[in-house]
């Protein structure tokens, strides 16, 4: 599987580098509007990137459509609806604890 994830982050990287070439932009323009260092820009047209270049530089392409396109539907989840959703601990009673005395 590793492998296959390896094609489609190069196949992604091959998309990225030909919408640059559409958008006549030279690895270093891109890179400066992106905001990102030109070594992040090759590394993400090389198939090797992180989250934040690839989000930066998808933007600065004018694809933030793509980005959406990733996103769920509906944003509307909150994780603090699953607080209600639990099931309670069963409650036990408090147990005391004893200390033994130590001598000198």
């Amino acid at each position: 599987m590793a492998n296959h994830d390896e094609e489609r982050a190069i196949s992604l990287g091959e998309s990225i580098r030909s919408l640059r070439i559409q958008r006549r932009f030279t690895q270093s323009e891109l890179a400066e509007h992106a905001n990102v260092s030109l070594g992040a820009l090759k590394n993400l047209e090389k198939g090797r990137t992180s989250i934040a270049t690839l989000v930066r530089v998808i933007h600065a392409l004018g694809h933030d459509a793509w980005l959406e396109s990733l996103a769920p539907a509906s944003n509307s989840f909150n994780p603090l609806d699953l607080i209600g959703q639990r099931r309670p601990a069963p409650s036990r009673a408090p147990q005391r604890v004893r200390h033994s005395k130590i001598e000198s």
